[in-house]
């Protein structure tokens, strides 16, 4: 096969039971996301490019050198969206959505990333995501995880996933828990990757999360959090546990979770699990107060968090497709043209059906069994002349005749 018609690499096609399950995940997320009042919202695939840069960092892998960015006919920067919280809060600021708030808003669709591809991550993949905008409260954060928990339970692949939670500190905590690892990485400056050398002057909590081994002792014997943690961020931390207790969500305090950019406040989590190698993490994210006002919007409160569609997948069980109620078998011609009608009759009716048009009478029989239907509507010329049909069960090989005007309202009653 030429070249040119090969799938890209890190794109995926997805049918079969893949595409069962997949829909299986977005479906689901729809439900509990009503659940919760969450509102749907549609985005633009791509957006200003300066809208991610600002956002994700100018200094993260994302930006520097995953995303997809290219100059359109005008001249100006765009980038394929690599995650979907940068265009929620510019759509939150250019629409008017202040007057609105809090929000309480979920999308899913495609992301793009320039990254290596492995199992589940792709560099089109999709996410599913649920965000909070404008709420300062700790009930917020509890009730984002409290949804995401649920997601996890309906999908029935909650039993081996843990969610780790660590709280970022306010802004006076933060700064003061920066100093001190800025301190202590600036004494092991001489075993630290290259990358975390980096790191250290841009963003120093990224080092923490290494996964070089030449950085590990050096994170490992860094300071935590707790002990900078003024006492409006101890309680606000307090008040997030206490509530995922009382909403029955089992947690883990995991210290060393964080996340580098500084409009990160309070709340990071991650929903992990060893079920699929090392990038065990399902679902992420945290509360990014100081987000909205770094996009150039006033300041602004909101917490959300992103899941991989596909790693979702991959932990759900296989979905069945859906049989149809009934599989049309027409004979002839005049069968054929009469059994177009009769299937349009029936699908208004909300009857799943299926016709078999090619093949004798036994392999269009052989269709109807193996698509698990539990009826064959059988139509030859002579019950056509009648004004009848076979109507036969695939489970029992009963089979009787009816007026074709009483087979929407016998399969219903069925």
């Amino acid at each position: 096969m030429s070249r040119n018609v090969q799938r890209v690499r890190g794109t995926q096609d997805i049918w079969g039971e893949d595409a069962d399950r997949f829909q299986a995940v977005v479906d689901t997320f729809d439900t509990v996301r009503r659940l919760y009042a969450f509102q749907r919202v549609e985005m633009p695939v791509f957006e200003a490019t300066s809208v991610f840069a600002r956002s994700i960092g100018e200094t993260t892998d994302i930006v520097s050198k995953e995303m997809y960015s290219f100059e359109d006919r005008g001249g100006d920067s765009l980038t394929l969206r690599p995650e979907f919280t940068a265009g929620l809060c510019r759509a939150y600021i250019s629409e008017g959505w202040q007057q609105l708030a809090p929000l309480k808003l979920a999308t899913h669709g495609p992301v793009f990333r320039y990254e290596r591809p492995q199992k589940g991550r792709y560099r089109q993949f999709h996410q599913l995501d649920a965000e909070i905008v404008g709420s300062d409260s700790p009930a917020a954060d509890v009730e984002l995880l409290v949804l995401a928990d649920q997601l996890l339970r309906e999908l029935g692949i909650s039993d081996g996933v843990t969610l780790q939670l660590n709280t970022l500190g306010d802004a006076e905590t933060r700064e003061a828990w920066r100093a001190a690892l800025v301190a202590h990485f600036e004494s092991h400056r001489g075993d630290l990757s290259d990358d975390s050398l980096v790191r250290l002057d841009k963003n120093p909590m990224r080092i923490l999360d290494s996964k070089d081994p030449r950085d590990r002792p050096a994170a490992d014997s860094a300071p935590d959090i707790d002990a900078y943690l003024a006492p409006e961020a101890r309680g606000f931390f307090e008040k997030v546990t206490a509530g995922l207790d009382a909403a029955g969500v089992a947690w883990t305090r995991n210290a060393r979770l964080v996340r580098g950019l500084d409009y990160y406040r309070h709340t990071a989590f991650e929903f992990v699990t060893d079920r699929l190698g090392a990038q065990g993490a399902v679902i992420a994210g945290g509360r990014y107060d100081g987000l909205i006002e770094a996009l150039g919007g006033s300041h602004t409160p909101a917490v959300g968090w992103a899941a991989g569609i596909e790693r979702l997948a991959m932990l759900a069980e296989t979905v069945p497709s859906p049989a149809p109620e009934a599989v049309l078998v027409p004979l002839g011609e005049a069968a054929e043209a009469a059994a177009i009608g009769i299937i349009a009759t029936l699908r208004r009716a909300g009857i799943a059906c299926d016709m078999g048009f090619r093949g004798n009478m036994k392999r269009r029989m052989a269709k109807a069994d193996s698509s698990g239907a539990r009826y064959a509507i059988i139509l030859g010329e002579d019950e056509l002349a009648r004004g009848e049909a076979s109507l036969k069960d695939m489970k029992s090989g009963e089979q009787q005749s009816l007026a074709l005007a009483a087979l929407t309202e016998k399969l219903r009653a069925r």
